[in-house]
């Protein structure tokens, strides 16, 4: 069906292109006759040619129809959770690291371990290095976490980096100078050191530190070689951490993780479902109960899964879950990572269908990844995945579809520092992230490219969502043009090189363009300069990257843009063009994006606003301030720049106008 829909949008798509395009422009009558007569011909080829595809797309749609009535679709999908809130229940679960359930025991043994002697060794000369090893979801990043929280004030500095299964090992290292509080490794410039460089730099500065670092989810022993050539041996009782699920890759002094126990299991189970404090209600069906503690095998990110898709059914309704094919497997110790990942494919194919795509999408993302809330919720919009629900906005009904992934526990909400602010981030456990990958490569979803080559080509050549992780983009080869990448609404990049990248102009149909963490260190990046031939474009962010300091003044044409991001970028000044986007939602620049002259006169459905005015005259400030009170919608409004005597007054009576604002930041009035 989601193929179907795909073949229906781009027929739309180009048919827009090829038939309504835009009138030529030319001073010769004869030759604008001549084109125009061209033009007919051409339109009247492609009105058949888009006659044929529709015939074609109403075959395959009987098809798809004639497949859902034999397999009784509206009878087994998913029903819409009830609720939209982050469950308190949740939240409770994962406020202090303390205070988690069946922790404990094993958080004493790991001090022990790490601040013990052991044997005739004195723990505080030697530096030790512990391993702490389990299957996946079993909670080795929460103890590791907890140790080094209990006793990273007793060192002169610490580090908690992930690695992963890919890992980019220049950036790890970076990431532990980084976490040893030298920010100064923060800046693009570091990034042209190669791996023995980052090395040496790492020794030089460990070399005189008591250091505790923690190495987190490590699979490969060449990975934790090139990383622990960089922790120095100095006779200074310095600590190391290593988590992983292979043994083989275990070093050191060796703590093996252990499943919860049958009564920390139930605590868990019942905490999550009934908010009890563990206690066990009436009634509770007692087979269906056995079943499922069995399976979850007292790995706690099986059992809160599966708490959280039980949660909102009703008690007789859980046999039916445990009758589900796969529940009545073994479960040895070897069984205990394939019935986690079940239970997590049990709760995906619970979900309601547009709880799916939302989560499918996250597969465009690298492990590890903090994945900022709302660019998250803009780029739904912009795929057109969330659902329009009157007297809400499709952010409001975004951030419903957000919090519904956190109440079943497939998605785990970054909090502020303090770990009691705002939710403003996501993170998605990497056993998640393997399934939702293998999902989105069977079903076409997402087409993952981290290794200098896009890698799955296979679905009738039809690449729908590209996504680069950690790689030199360049420019598009026809080979590859030719295997169907024409055909991509979204291009999506993380963390790569794109010095030698250029948007390519076969790319009509894209819906959505984001480059994250990306950067060039050399000069400026010409990637953009075909941007005002994607018609279509509904998202464009180049969040925190830099290389391209300014936006082809043909943005303008992008009459279908609803988000502009520019947050972390380079970009300093706005384009006059900006000022023709009238379906733009969300304009987010940075605080030192200046605003052009005349911004608002027809942006009036922005929702979400962030830039700096001081670029402006007090006259065009006065024209900006007064235009602000008429954006009905405005939910979140950051400015930058001094506003004084008229402008501040006429700035009052246009904040007094914006019913919906939520958000309010205004920095350096004067």
């Amino acid at each position: 069906m989601r193929e179907a829909s795909y073949d229906i949008e781009d027929l739309l798509d180009t048919f827009l292109v090829r038939v309504q395009g835009s009138e030529p422009v030319d001073q010769s009558r004869l030759k604008r006759a001549l084109k125009k007569m061209g033009g007919l011909f051409g339109k009247a080829k492609a009105r058949r040619e888009i006659s044929s595809a529709i015939e074609d797309i109403k075959k395959q749609l009987q098809e798809v129809a004639e497949r859902r009535n034999r397999c009784k679709i509206d009878e087994t999908v998913a029903k819409p959770d009830a609720t939209w809130a982050i469950d308190p229940r949740l939240e409770a679960m994962y406020k202090e690291v303390t205070k988690l359930i069946g922790i404990d025991k094993s958080r004493g043994e790991l001090l022990s371990m790490l601040s013990s002697p052991q044997g005739n060794e004195v723990s505080h000369e030697k530096m030790k290095i512990v391993s702490v090893v389990g299957v996946g979801g079993l909670g080795k990043t929460t103890l590791a976490k907890a140790g080094y929280d209990e006793l990273k004030s007793q060192f002169d500095c610490g580090a908690f980096v992930p690695v992963g299964r890919n890992p980019d090992v220049k950036k790890v290292l970076r990431d532990i100078l980084i976490d040893l509080d030298n920010k100064e490794f923060e800046e693009p410039k570091y990034d042209i050191l190669d791996v023995r460089q980052l090395i040496n730099k790492l020794n030089n500065f460990l070399r005189s530190k008591r250091y505790f670092i923690v190495i987190d989810d490590v699979w490969e022993t060449r990975d934790w070689k090139n990383i622990g050539l960089a922790l120095v041996e100095n006779d200074r009782g310095s600590i190391v951490i290593k988590t992983t699920r292979k043994s083989e890759v275990a070093t050191g002094v060796i703590y093996q993780l252990r499943p919860l126990s049958d009564d920390d299991s139930k605590m868990l189970l019942f905490t999550r479902l009934f908010d009890s404090g563990g206690e066990c209600p009436a009634n509770l069906p007692a087979e269906a109960f056995k079943k499922i503690m069995r399976k979850c095998g007292g790995v706690p990110l099986a059992i809160i899964t599966m708490a959280s898709m039980l949660v909102g059914k009703k008690t007789e309704d859980w046999l039916a879950v445990c009758n589900s094919s796969g529940f009545y497997r073994g479960n040895d110790g070897g069984q205990q990572a394939d019935d986690t990942e079940w239970i997590l494919s049990l709760s995906y194919y619970d979900l309601p269908m547009h709880l799916k795509t939302c989560l499918l999408y996250l597969s465009v993302y690298p492990e590890d990844y903090s994945i900022k809330k709302d660019r998250l919720i803009w780029r739904w919009i912009a795929e057109g995945f969330v659902e329009m629900k009157t007297g809400t906005s499709l952010f409001q009904r975004g951030e419903e579809y957000f919090n519904q992934l956190v109440n079943r526990s497939m998605i785990q909400a970054v909090r502020d520092e303090d770990g009691v602010g705002d939710i403003y981030a996501c993170q998605v456990h990497d056993m998640v992230l393997d399934l939702i990958r293998g999902l989105s490569y069977e079903e076409n979803f997402v087409t993952i490219s981290n290794d200098g080559e896009v890698t799955s080509l296979a679905h009738q050549n039809k690449v729908r969502r590209l996504a680069h992780q950690y790689r030199v983009m360049k420019q598009l080869t026809q080979q590859e043009d030719d295997t169907g990448m024409a055909r991509v609404r979204s291009l999506l990049a993380c963390r790569c090189d794109i010095g030698s990248w250029v948007l390519h102009p076969s790319f009509k149909l894209l819906r959505v363009l984001a480059l994250e963490d990306c950067g060039y260190e050399e000069g400026h990046c010409q990637g953009l300069k075909h941007l005002g031939d994607l018609l279509h474009l509904g998202y464009l962010g180049l969040q925190d990257t830099f290389g391209i300091y300014e936006l082809p003044e043909e943005i303008g044409k992008l009459k279908f843009l609803q988000t502009l991001d520019l947050g972390g970028s380079d970009i300093q000044v706005l384009p006059f063009g900006v000022c023709q986007l009238t379906q733009l939602v969300c304009l987010r620049g940075d605080y030192s994006t200046c605003a052009p002259d005349g911004l608002l006169k027809k942006l009036t459905s922005l929702e979400e606003l962030l830039i700096h005015i001081g670029n402006l005259n007090d006259e065009s400030k006065r024209q900006f301030v007064k235009a602000l009170g008429n954006l009905s919608e405005l939910r979140v409004l950051r400015i930058n720049g001094s506003m004084e005597g008229t402008v501040q007054s006429d700035l009052a009576q246009s904040l007094g106008n914006l019913h919906k604002l939520q958000h309010l930041s205004l920095r350096g009035l004067g």
